[in-house]
C-alpha cells in the first residue's frame, strides 16, 4: 500500500483495506459537519463497492476509543470497521477486526494492525471528509460525492482555501449554498441532545447543498431549530467576561449546548496574545468540557500536555495544535485551573454546576 513519508496510508490504500472485510461493516464518525459528510460519503462509496455498511455516529460524551465503545462492540458481528474523524490513538475498538482509520487529527498513537489514511503531514491539511472523497475516488465514480467533502471542509476550516476539489465545489454549487449548507448540518451536535443522526438522514438523502436547504426534506426543518437552540445559549455565555491568569485566558459558563468551542474562538480574536480556553460545567454532570484556541503561535497539544491532570483520560488533549480541548471529571478540572495558577473562583464543585 502508498505511504507517505511518515507511513500513513494514501486515499489509494482504501480499496485494498476495504477487500479484506466481511459482510456486515460499521462505519463510525463524528458528529460535526466534517464527521457527519465523511461518514455519508464513505458508506455510499462503500454500497457502491459492494459493501453496505451499518452506521453509529458518536454521541454526546462519547469517545470511539473509551471502554464503553469496546463493551458496545464486543459482542457484536463485525465484517470491519471504517472509522472517520475520531482520532486515531494506538488502541482500537476491536482488535480482532480489519479496521480503516480516516483521520486528519494529531494521532495520539498509531495502531499496529489498521490501515491509517491521515492527512496530518499535508499541507494544506485536508479534513477528514476530503479524505474520505479521496477514498471514494479510489473505489470508483464519486463526483456526484464532491459536495459533501466541500461541507466538511466549511465546517472544519477557518480557510479552505488551498484545495482543488474545493474550488471545484465553488464553482459547481456555489459557496453561498454550501456555507449555509455546512452551518446547519453542524446544529445539531452543538444542541443539548447531541444527536446529529438527523443531519446525517439529511446529508445522505439530498443530492448536493441547495437540497439541504430547501425543505423538501423532513429533517430540514429540525436542524433549523436545533440552531436557533444553540444560537441562544450562544449568546448568553457570550456575555460573560474571561479571567486571566498570565497568558491563560478563561471563560466559564454552564451550558446543555456543546458551544464550548464556539465561545473560544470568538474570544480567540480578542484575547489574540492569549490561549483561549472556554470551560463548560453544564454540558454533561460531574464533568467539565472544555475548548482551547490561540491566535499565537503556541502548540496547544504541548501546552495541555505539560499541564495534564493525574486523571484525564482520551478524551483530553487531542485534535490540532491550535485548537483543542478535552473533557475533565470535576475534581480533574479544579486541579488542571488551579495548576495553571487560578484560584477558588475557578474550582467547579462536586455537582458541576
Amino acid at each position: 500500500m502508498a505511504k507517505n513519508e511518515r507511513g500513513f496510508d494514501r486515499p489509494e490504500a482504501f480499496a485494498a483495506a476495504l477487500a479484506r472485510f466481511d459482510p456486515d461493516p460499521l462505519v463510525v464518525c463524528h458528529n460535526d459537519a466534517d464527521g457527519l459528510s465523511a461518514g455519508v460519503t464513505l458508506r455510499k462509496a462503500m454500497a457502491r463497492a459492494g459493501h453496505p455498511s451499518a452506521v453509529r455516529i458518536v454521541g454526546k460524551g462519547e469517545n470511539a476509543y473509551s471502554d464503553a465503545f469496546r463493551d458496545e462492540f464486543a459482542g457484536r458481528p463485525l465484517g470491519g470497521l471504517v472509522i472517520a474523524d475520531l482520532g486515531v490513538a494506538p488502541r482500537l475498538p476491536r482488535e480482532d477486526v480489519p479496521t480503516i482509520l480516516v483521520d486528519h487529527h494529531v494521532p495520539t498513537g498509531h495502531p499496529s494492525d489498521a490501515t491509517v489514511i491521515s492527512g496530518v503531514t499535508d499541507d494544506p491539511i485536508p479534513t477528514s471528509s476530503l479524505l474520505a472523497y479521496r477514498c471514494a475516488k479510489a473505489l470508483g465514480p464519486a463526483d456526484d460525492l464532491l459536495w459533501l467533502a466541500a461541507i466538511g471542509l466549511i465546517g472544519d476550516l477557518a480557510d479552505e482555501a488551498g484545495f482543488p476539489e474545493m474550488a471545484e465545489a465553488r464553482a459547481r454549487y456555489g459557496i453561498t449554498a454550501l456555507r449555509k449548507a455546512a452551518s446547519l448540518v453542524n446544529a445539531p451536535r452543538r444542541t443539548s441532545s447531541g444527536d446529529a443522526s438527523a443531519a446525517f438522514a439529511l446529508l445522505e438523502k439530498a443530492d448536493g447543498p441547495k437540497a439541504v436547504l430547501s425543505g423538501e426534506h423532513a429533517e430540514t426543518a429540525g436542524l433549523l431549530e436545533a440552531k436557533a437552540e444553540v444560537a441562544a445559549a450562544l449568546e448568553a455565555a457570550r456575555k460573560l467576561p474571561p479571567k486571566v491568569v498570565g497568558d491563560v485566558a478563561v471563560i466559564r459558563f454552564s451550558s446543555p449546548c456543546q458551544i464550548h468551542p464556539l465561545v473560544a474562538q470568538a474570544w480567540r480574536g480578542r484575547l489574540k496574545d492569549r490561549i483561549v480556553i472556554a470551560a463548560n460545567t453544564g454540558y454533561r454532570p460531574g464533568w467539565v468540557h472544555f475548548a482551547a484556541r490561540t491566535a499565537t503561535d503556541r502548540d496547544i497539544l504541548a501546552f495541555l500536555a505539560e499541564h495534564r491532570p493525574a486523571g484525564a483520560d482520551e478524551q483530553y488533549g487531542n485534535g490540532h495544535r491550535a485548537a483543542s480541548g478535552g473533557a475533565l471529571r470535576v475534581r480533574d478540572w479544579n486541579a488542571f485551573a488551579a495548576g495553571l495558577g487560578f484560584g477558588p473562583e475557578m474550582a467547579v464543585g462536586d455537582e458541576g454546576a
